[in-house]
């Protein structure tokens, strides 16, 4: 196009300098030449060939020459303009489409990368708790082991343990018979007249056992526990071995016992200082996650109402998207309707400008072009034959020309009458040249109209494509932004749930312990209290027994000289 531009503006250029004859042998005649070879310009190319051919059928008029290959001219650069415009918008479209594509695989492709992340995350989590489950059978069959093993030597214990039980029972009946001869009180006169040993010097004293045992009572009468070691000292038939044994028995019994509330004093404190931690640490973890339970609830209520926001902005923008184009087609449909009925009327006003040139400017009478003779019809003619009549032209007036007009009917409206002659007519040159430029002026509006129109048309199809172009990326971000808040709401959610869970476990731990600590409390607190209370009775226990065990052996006989 841009090559048949330049041929024609060289064309027009050697034409208005008057050097036709010279421009005939020049390639931009020939490329004109062949340019109106072409279907579309046939109808008016007839004249421009016949020039370009230097035939001598031909009467150059390089007025109309010009005229008609400035309008070609025209009608290319404005082709051209168009196709330019439109090559170029569909670049830009194709531009924003690609970059919204682009955001579109970038933002795919990081959801991608996320996912596989968190496959690979999975992954290690499945190995590794298949790991411990490896570790917990191993240890579930050791312990299985380790139960028959511990069931078989508890029976053998056992056994075991019943004839140590009957063993025991047996030395202790013959140590019970046997201290019962021995305490014999006839046995003992007997040892003392019979033994060499110092203890038979204290029968030579003056002070007797009786007097022992009385002070011995006396040491032990009152104290809390000694009750036992009171009545054996009143008892008759028992020796001071038998009581100092039992003193010795007892004193062990009262050290065993600090011992135990001394152990019991020592966890009760571990226990409350543990459970007190472990309670207050509870207590912090369901403050931070009623915390975080009240952000994720927060969280999920702005997405919800975010999300609802952007479906209802997607929906109007569609909406907006739908109306803009009905719009549209009712406007270009206008535009088109009004092109060609500007169109028809330019040419009907074209048909009778030139009609009126036929009679009184002949010389701007453009005839009509030849009638082209199919093959058959010019197998016909060679054969002498006639051709069918050319069928009369419709349209308006018999014109060809149609138009979206309204038809009226003629047949209603009655002919009006003939004029009267008064003699040989004369041309009206003046008045029909009025006409003529009457006819030129409506033209001219004509054309305006339908450039402003054109001019109209193409600025809001660009309004058009670039609500469009706008439109589409606006509803693609809005998207992407719903399926992104959509994601999150549901890990939100997910969150939400976790959070949940550990606040029931957790308020269930915190319950435990608190009952912990009740029962701790019960367990713990008489001994806490008497504790200092219980030690000291025990220490005058264990002195008061030292001492009684004292006069039993024979310590500090001092008195027995008084």
């Amino acid at each position: 196009m841009n090559v048949n531009i330049a041929a024609i503006t060289k064309a027009v250029a050697a034409l208005e300098k008057g050097m036709g004859g010279a421009f005939l042998q020049t390639n931009a005649a020939e490329v004109l030449r062949n340019l109106m070879k072409i279907e579309k310009f046939a109808a008016e190319g007839q004249d421009v060939i016949a020039f370009l051919s230097g035939t001598s059928k031909f009467a150059p008029q390089a007025g109309q020459i010009t005229g008609i290959l400035k309008t070609m001219g025209d009608e290319m650069s404005a082709d051209a303009a168009d196709l330019t415009a439109a090559e170029n918008a569909a670049i830009k479209s194709y531009d924003s489409l690609m970059a919204a594509k682009k955001k579109e695989v970038a933002a795919l492709t990081k959801m991608i990368e996320e996912k596989l992340e968190r496959q690979g995350e999975l992954s290690v989590k499945v190995a590794e708790m298949k790991n411990d489950l490896t570790d917990t059978e191993e240890a579930l069959i050791a312990d299985q082991d380790f139960l028959a093993n511990l069931e078989k030597n508890c029976a053998a214990k056992k056994k075991e343990w019943a004839v140590r039980s009957a063993t025991r029972a047996e030395e202790l009946v013959a140590l019970a018979d046997t201290i019962k001869v021995l305490n014999d009180d006839d046995a003992l006169e007997l040892f003392k007249k019979t033994l060499p040993t110092p203890g038979a010097s204290f029968m030579e004293v003056k002070v007797s056992a009786a007097a022992v045992k009385a002070r011995a009572l006396d040491l032990v009468r009152g104290v809390h526990g000694l009750e036992f070691v009171a009545l054996a000292l009143k008892g008759k038939k028992i020796g001071f071995a038998k009581v100092i044994a039992m003193i010795d028995e007892l004193v062990a019994t009262l050290g065993q016992d600090q011992k135990d509330d001394d152990a019991k004093k020592d966890y009760c404190a571990k226990e409350f200082d543990s459970s007190d931690d472990k309670k207050k640490e509870l207590e912090r973890a369901v403050s931070d996650v009623t915390t975080a339970i009240a952000d994720d609830e927060e969280g999920i209520a702005k997405l919800k109402e975010s999300i609802a926001a952007l479906t209802a902005g997607i929906k109007a923008l569609d909406k907006s998207v739908a109306e803009a184009t009905e719009q549209r087609k009712a406007e270009h449909a206008d535009f088109v309707n009004l092109m060609a009925q500007d169109t028809a009327a330019k040419e009907v006003m074209d048909f009778a400008k030139n009609r009126l040139n036929k009679f009184y400017n002949p010389k701007l009478y453009k005839a009509a072009p030849k009638r082209e003779l199919s093959r058959e019809d010019r197998i016909v003619v060679n054969e002498g034959g006639t051709l069918a009549p050319t069928q009369a032209p419709g349209g308006i007036a018999g014109t060809g020309i149609t138009a979206l007009v309204q038809a009226h009917d003629q047949s209603k409206v009655a002919p009006p009458p003939p004029p009267e002659t008064f003699g040989a007519y004369s041309k009206k040159s003046g008045e029909s040249n009025g006409v003529i430029q009457m006819i030129d002026l409506l033209i001219k509006d004509l054309d305006k109209e339908m450039t402003e129109a054109t001019a109209d048309e193409k600025d809001a199809e660009g309004d058009y494509e670039q609500l469009m172009a706008d439109s589409a990326a606006k509803r693609t971000d809005d998207a992407k932004s719903l399926v992104e808040q959509e994601s999150a709401l549901t890990d939100t959610e997910a969150a939400l749930q976790g959070h949940q869970a550990d606040k029931t476990s957790t308020e269930k731990e915190l319950g435990a312990t608190e009952q912990y600590i009740h029962s701790l409390h019960g367990e713990c607190d008489w001994l806490l209290k008497y504790f200092d209370v219980r030690t000291e009775a025990r220490a005058n226990e264990v002195d008061s027994l030292g001492k009684a065990k004292a006069v039993l052996s024979g310590a500090d006989f001092s008195f027995a000289q008084a």
